[in-house]
């Protein structure tokens, strides 16, 4: 059988009509397939690449702690270097209260040990998030998704979690000393790159102050220069109880985390002891490449420029006839179709033209534009002539 037909045999799928691209292989900001034909790709795997595929420097990593260890023991019993470096490097880019990591494997892991701990710290269970939010799709991350045709079908979820309208300040009345804590998006990515409201962040910080309850920040897509800084909630005068990363922390290796002050977490080490174990949570091959990949970002002037590459993007298609609105933050971009119905017609088009573009979930007349940071000024300009020859076979 060829991988074509193991893939759609052998493979559990998430859905009956996946793109089924065969990739060879990948470098920078381009995909090849079994075929020889190059994509361009403008998703990053959804914010995963943000130093593109394969950089140098982290194969480099991978490779020399290949040659010392892998895998060791369950998380959190020996001392590892990776682990251990890369837990004071993300302290040290962070504000002085966040300075205690706990490394899981992915976004949705990270949220439910968020939830975790803001339950064991506060002794509270409302669990408040918000209206097409997504957080990730297992039991607990599921039980604060805000979409209910995507959790129906798997209820009963975790009890006693509220619903909020994203920038509506009447609804922070919500949140009561009764809540655990509050899970937001700094930018709602799936919700089609919803930018905050002048303030609204900060308000919500200051109603979790007044109530006792723990601000927890998801910082999966928009962290590690996605939106121009580091962090995104940089950009909006906040400082969560909580933050949750994954996706481009690993550099391209499976790697989450939920970062909090020590004195919050260490209430997971007693009553009881292993409040939250992960048997993978950590791998010291993927801190090494998380390692690499933060050193890039802080080396040379590629956070710098995100902005300028974002505006390039926004001033080359945002006018398109085709596009109803344009949202952007950074590199991170969400373009509305004036016709909902185009969306399969457009996905075809672009990887005839060799693009891969990509749907918000909550709103599907809206595709995303998320490309490594590291796409140079001539790949942009590539990119937008492949982008809008795709629009106007839509036309």
């Amino acid at each position: 059988m060829t991988d074509r037909e193991l893939f759609y045999r052998h493979l559990g799928l998430p859905s009956f009509s996946p793109l089924g691209l065969d990739i060879s292989h990948a470098e920078g900001v381009w995909l090849t397939a079994s075929d020889g034909k190059r994509y361009l790709d403008l998703v990053s795997g959804i914010s995963v690449s943000n130093i593109g595929h394969r950089h140098p420097k982290v194969l480099e990593a991978i490779r020399d702690q290949l040659d010392k260890y892998l895998y060791l023991n369950v998380y959190g019993e020996f001392i590892q270097s990776p682990q251990v470096r890369l837990a004071k490097q993300l302290a040290d880019l962070l504000p002085s209260s966040l300075d205690s990591v706990y490394f899981v494997n992915s976004g949705s892991e990270a949220i439910e040990g968020a939830i975790k701990l803001a339950k064991r710290y506060t002794g509270n269970f409302e669990v408040i998030a918000f209206h097409n939010a997504y957080h990730g799709s297992t039991q607990g991350a599921l039980s604060i998704l805000g979409n209910e045709a995507m959790k129906n079908a798997f209820r009963p979820l975790i009890p006693d979690t509220r619903f909020l309208r994203f920038n509506n300040l009447d609804d922070l009345k919500q949140i009561t000393n009764k809540t655990a804590c509050v899970v937001a998006e700094t930018i709602q990515a799936e919700a089609g790159l919803i930018l905050p409201e002048e303030r609204f962040l900060v308000q919500l910080r200051k109603r979790c102050d007044e109530t006792g309850a723990l601000l927890v920040i998801d910082d999966v897509q928009m962290a590690f220069g996605r939106t121009g800084t580091f962090f995104s909630f940089e950009h909006y005068d906040v400082v969560p109880d909580i933050l949750v990363l994954a996706k481009a922390l690993g550099a391209g290796m499976p790697l989450g985390a939920f970062i909090a002050p020590k004195t919050i977490m260490d209430t997971l080490a007693s009553d009881p002891e292993l409040g939250h174990i992960t048997t993978f949570g950590g791998h010291p091959v993927s801190c090494a490449a998380a390692l690499a990949g933060i050193e890039i970002l802080l080396a040379g002037d590629l956070l710098r420029k995100v902005e300028a590459k974002g505006q390039q993007f926004e001033k080359t298609i945002s006018g398109h006839p085709v596009i109803k609105s344009f949202r952007r933050k950074g590199l991170a971009m969400g373009c509305d179709l004036v016709a909902p119905g185009k969306r399969k017609a457009l996905t075809e088009a672009a990887l005839q033209n060799g693009i891969i573009i990509d749907w918000f979930l909550f709103r599907p007349a809206t595709f995303r534009i998320a490309p490594p940071l590291t796409i140079t000024a001539e790949e942009i300009e590539e990119a937008c002539e492949r982008l809008i020859g795709a629009l106007e076979a839509i036309q």
